[in-house]
């Protein structure tokens, strides 16, 4: 049987294109001259060598494209290369010089090429070819006019991100030109080698060391506080790559001052600040304007070294001590306090070689860690890379109960309402879970709550417990648990409610403070206005809480129950209220609704116009029901979002709209969202198989990834996309640079369902096989079992063979183990281009 599948699976690589041969598993494609015209002319940006005869010099080159095709194919350009040895191709294989030259092709034309001595390895490749790609946004100046001129054409719209290096092709201006790809829209990057600018910048023009400064001139103010009206600048002080460019520019666009009235022990790093040390001044009121403009003028001077906060004095919330007017945090280090009697003092803490050496020691044990952990990073999920990197991180377990087999029920008991955690310490998930549930277990404690306990269950040491055995004859009221983490919302002598939210400490100390209510409520007409209000506790704004109300005539109407049965089963996510007799009818009178009706207060309708809903026969119907109502008619999705989004089973028009920068950044994306508002509107019925929604770069950052696995690159934004269509794979891009409007977009729909638009990408299928042949855990069963005969055959084979028999023992068939064992010692295989995997 092996021999047949082994025929048939070459029959199908020489029938789906044996025109095209992958080089090792890597993005490099040998052509023949049919399909290098055909993708030529299809318009895609291609790096192309013709190869004639061959040589040492050339087959080192080859290994260098061939590292370069997978980097590049991350930016949409397609690697590869013509034998010329196998067929000719006019013009490219009938030239001598062609031997030692490349060829960048853009829109079905040669667009540049580029000598071999200037694309040596995998770093000249890559930069040189960006470098081509972004030869309009990436700018190269020579002299100090140059740079002044360039400066004056941004002055009050871009910062200039300007980055030196002693030669192109190095490790160096490949960062930049990376880093150019991703931030050429916030920033005007400018390229040096050299010249008479370097003076106006302090450095020596035989200086080997790549430098990056950042020339602040978006800023009208910081242009102002220079007597020579020019753009102040900020040094990157860490050595040029891409990851320390990228976290510069990232502090770059954080405010250069922050004022609060908080202490410096309540405001830990946050993200994506965290490795970035922390200066904090206190300000008294009585120098209140002085103090500030203190720290301002130090903040610019730490400028890319600190990040800069000032306390002010006279809040309850400060409570360091007055003797110290300075405090100071370095990464993963505690807070030092300070009296210092100038601004010289507190430069002294940065510049000074004690310091210098500190910092220089911690990036050495990063580099270390990222060393050790990279290792790591590729043999498991992020996770369970987070896990590991707080592995020494101490929590405070004493702030939930455990529970095991013995106190289970008389601890249950003691609460009206608890909720259960039930983890394995084996288990990434469960681990990376206990830090956000044991901050709920702090703010409830805060916030004086004392009608919910937590608790949590180690499934490890407690399985009978976990497997829904007590042991007792009172019963366990859940079923077994088979996913983990898993949270339980446990009253007395009422069965287990499963919270099913995001597990983030933010969405689970909601849900608790929801659950808290009774649901449903029955109201009187004194209760019904604190009821709409949705006032259940000062943490948890009103405004943010949905609301369904039920309207019965009497308590004895049948479907009652389906009601009461849909608010217990929505206890947590929203308020339910009841009303019946006569308040019901004034009610439903209102809303011109006809009893028994059901009433859904979404929170982001601020009309508090309600959606009338009819009373379906089941509350699965009706659970249904009430979530679609929920649901904008053109939502935001978020990590939150995306199941109830996905859930409807339409196809997506989904619009990403980058981070605001101004008022006038927010005016621009709240328009285009009121232009997908009105394709619905205009549209009509003919839009009822879309669903418009948008992605906020800003709040949703993994919005970028999913861009980018869309299209093979992150184009400009804003960008409009059409996907996830269920009768289609294909993705369709907007086109770019063209005005968003509601009419346009209803014309594009339209040349998209007859045909007249060209796919952009594919969605790719969805293959979780195992990262590493270690995690292979059947073919390592396979190995350990010497009586089976059938470890030699591929496991899709063995599945096919076994298909019905599993089904009859586990009442599934795990289809996604389909690789065989010699695929799996790939550690990660690479989506082909526009395949997108992440929704």
């Amino acid at each position: 049987m092996s021999a047949w599948l082994y025929v048939a699976a070459l029959l199908l690589w020489t029938k789906s294109g044996g025109c095209m041969e992958k080089m090792n598993n890597s993005n490099l494609i040998e052509f023949i001259a049919a399909d290098f015209y055909e993708k030529l002319y299809s318009g895609k940006m291609m790096f192309m060598y013709f190869e004639c005869g061959g040589s040492p010099s050339i087959s080192l080159f080859l290994v260098e494209l061939e590292k370069a095709a997978d980097v590049l194919e991350d930016y949409g350009v397609l690697v590869g290369k013509v034998n010329c040895n196998k067929e000719i191709v006019s013009k490219y294989c009938l030239e001598d010089k062609i031997l030692q030259t490349a060829f960048l092709f853009r829109n079905g034309k040669e667009f540049l090429s580029f000598d071999l001595d200037t694309v040596f390895d995998v770093n000249a490749i890559v930069s040189e070819v960006l470098f081509a790609i972004l030869r309009d946004e990436v700018r190269y100046v020579h002299t100090d006019a140059d740079l002044l001129a360039m400066e004056k054409s941004v002055r009050g719209m871009k910062d200039i991100a300007l980055g030196y290096v002693s030669s192109l092709g190095t490790q160096e201006h490949r960062s930049i030109m990376e880093t150019a790809f991703v931030y050429g829209s916030k920033y005007q990057f400018i390229l040096i080698t050299g010249g008479p600018v370097l003076k106006h910048l302090g450095i020596s023009s035989s200086s080997p060391s790549a430098r990056v400064w950042v020339l602040h001139c978006r800023d009208h103010k910081a242009l102002t506080s220079t007597k020579s009206g020019r753009c102040p600048l900020t040094r990157m002080r860490k050595l040029l790559s891409t990851l320390n460019l990228h976290s510069f520019l990232q502090l770059m666009d954080a405010p250069v001052l922050t004022e609060t009235h908080e202490d410096p022990s309540k405001m830990p790093p946050q993200f994506p600040y965290k490795h970035v040390p922390q200066v904090f001044l206190f300000s008294h009121p009585e120098t209140k304007d002085m103090d500030k403009e203190t720290a301002h003028r130090l903040a610019w001077k730490l400028r890319g070294l600190a990040q800069m906060v000032l306390i002010h004095r006279g809040s309850l919330a400060v409570q360091t001590l007055k003797q110290y007017n300075v405090a100071y945090r370095l990464p993963g280090k505690s807070l030092e306090y300070l009296t210092l009697h100038s601004i010289e003092e507190v430069l002294d803490l940065f510049t000074n070689e004690d310091t210098e050496n500190v910092v220089e020691r911690e990036e050495e044990e990063e580099i270390e860690d990222f060393e050790d952990e990279n290792i790591f990073d590729q043999l498991d999920d992020e996770v369970a890379a987070s896990v590991y990197l707080k592995r020494g991180q101490e929590l405070d377990m004493d702030v939930f109960t455990e529970l095991n087999t013995q106190n289970f029920h008389s601890v249950v008991a003691q609460s009206s309402l608890t909720v259960a955690l039930f983890y394995l310490k084996w288990d990434a998930v469960s681990m990376a879970f206990l830090e956000p549930f044991v901050e709920v277990a702090e703010s409830l404690l805060d916030a004086d709550i004392d009608d919910v306990q937590m608790c949590a269950v180690n499934c490890g040491e407690w399985t009978d417990l976990c497997a829904g055995q007590s042991g007792t004859p009172d019963p366990i009221p859940f079923q077994p648990i088979t996913a983990f983490p898993a949270i339980l919302i446990l009253r007395p002598r009422e069965p287990a409610q499963r919270y099913e939210g995001m597990l983030s400490s933010q969405a689970l100390y909601r849900f608790i403070l929801l659950s808290r209510v009774i649901s449903p409520l029955e109201l009187n007409d004194a209760d019904i206005a604190l009821f709409m209000s949705g006032a259940v506790h000062p943490d948890l704004p009103g405004d943010t809480v949905d609301k369904v109300l039920g309207l019965f005539d009497t308590h004895s109407h049948p479907g009652l129950s389906v009601f009461v049965e849909t608010a217990r089963a929505l206890r947590g996510k929203l308020l339910t209220g009841l009303l019946t007799d006569g308040l019901a009818l004034k009610r439903a009178s209102d809303h011109k609704a006809d009893l028994p009706a059901v009433l859904v207060f979404p929170s982001w309708r601020r009309d508090r116009s309600p959606s009338v809903l009819p009373l379906p026969s089941s509350a699965e119907e009706l659970t249904a029901d009430i979530n679609t109502a929920l649901l904008q008619p053109v939502p935001e999705l978020t990590v939150a979002t995306l199941p109830s989004v996905l859930s409807r089973g339409k196809t997506l028009l989904l619009l990403f709209v980058g981070e605001e920068e101004d008022e006038i950044g927010q005016k621009q994306n709240k328009a285009l969202v009121g232009e997908l508002k009105r394709v619905v509107e205009i549209g009509s019925t003919k839009m009822e198989k879309y669903l418009p929604c948008w992605i906020h770069l800003g709040r949703t950052p993994a919005g970028i990834d999913v861009l980018g696995s869309y299209l093979g690159s992150v184009p400009p934004l804003p960008s409009l996309i059409l996907t996830h269509n269920p009768s289609a794979a294909e993705i369709y891009q907007y086109p770019p640079r063209h005005p968003i409007t509601a009419a346009s977009v209803l014309q594009w729909l339209r040349r998209v369902e007859q045909g007249r638009e060209q796919a952009a990408g594919v969605l790719g299928e969805v293959s979780w096989p195992p990262v590493a042949p270690f995690y292979d855990f059947l073919a390592v069963m396979d190995k350990n079992d010497p009586s089976s005969a059938r470890q030699q055959l591929p496991r899709q084979g063995r599945e096919e063979e076994g298909e019905e028999e599993t089904r009859e023992e586990d009442g599934e068939v795990n289809g996604a183990e389909t690789e065989t064992v010699e695929e799996t010692s790939v550690s990660k295989p690479t989506p082909g281009p526009n395949q997108h995997t992440e929704l």
